[in-house]
Order: C-alpha cells, then structure tokens, then sequence
C-alpha cells in the first residue's frame, strides 16, 4: 500500500515547519530574571504611543500608530482607550478592560474581539489571545524592557490556524 510508505524529512524542514506555527521563542530565564514582572495594570497606566509595522498576507506592509490612555477602576480594572491611526484608512477607536485574577492571569473584553480576552504573565512577557470575527485567533505577546518604560508587541493573527497577519511595535509610556 503506497499510502503507507514511511515519509523522510529532514530535521531542518521540521524546525521550520515548527517555527512558522510557533508563537515568538521563549524568553531565556536569565533575561525574565533581570527585568521587572510585567503588570499590565501598571504598564498600560497612564499615556502611551505605539508605533509598529503590520503585514497582511497578500496585501504587503502599513504602518501604525497607536495613541493609548490607561486609567484604573477601584477594583482593578484596567481601561485602555486607544486611537489607532493607519496611512490611507480612517482613523479607528477601540478599548480594553483587562482585570487581574491573580498569579499573573488576566480576563477581559476588547472591542474589536468577538469572545473574551484570555492573559497570562511569565516573566516580563504578557501574552493576549482572544478571537475576531470572521474564525480569527489573535495571540499577542508583549515583552517588557528592563527599565519598565517599553514593551516590544509582537501580535500574530491566524483563521483556520494559518498566519494571515502580523504586527510588530514599539509600545512607550509617555510622561
């Protein structure tokens, strides 16, 4: 039966294969160790801009901007309102609420998502999921500078489990 025949692949086509279905490489223990644990209450407090490049599959690369202004309910709710600006679009608002649970786990909603908003800490890296219309999944993975004052987000966005886009930028806090 020739369906059954043994299939050889080399062990590079399958790190590549592993890579392209991978979220970013983990973050070394020593670089979590040497950097503060990423709070997104206390991260996304306050004002920030984001500048990024996005890429669509089939439709090339755009830049961002991202205006955010982060305020705190009493319970510990964070609210993130954001203005996203896009070269040849109209400019967009959307908003988060992102609550801790505790042991670096988060839940929450965003505008743009169609379910709930699902984080969880390691580190100094907080990673998002959550879903989009149209069968897309969202993973966002958000890394902290050691001083506190940037985080590198990387987002990957992916229907029927195929990457149909993705964002990388630069988040600063504003003083």
């Amino acid at each position: 039966m020739p369906f059954l025949r043994p299939i050889h692949v080399s062990c590079s086509a399958l790190m590549l294969l592993s890579a392209c279905a991978a979220g970013p490489p983990a973050a070394r223990a020593d670089a979590i160790a040497a950097t503060p644990p990423f709070v997104a209450e206390r991260f996304f407090a306050g004002r920030l801009d984001g500048v990024g490049t996005l890429k669509v599959v089939m439709s090339g690369a755009t830049t961002t901007h991202v205006s955010s202004v982060g305020t705190l309910d009493a319970d510990g709710t964070l609210n993130l309102d954001q203005h996203i600006e896009q070269p040849g679009k109209p400019a967009r608002d959307r908003q988060w609420r992102i609550r801790p649970l505790g042991n670096g786990r988060y839940t929450g909603t965003l505008t743009d998502a169609s379910g709930p908003v699902a984080g969880d800490v390691e580190g100094n890296r907080l990673h998002l999921a959550f879903p989009m219309s149209g069968g897309m999944r969202v993973d966002q993975w958000l890394t902290l500078s050691p001083d506190g004052r940037v985080a590198q987000n990387h987002m990957i966005v992916r229907k029927i489990g195929i990457v149909v886009a993705t964002l990388d930028e630069t988040i600063r806090k504003l003083p």
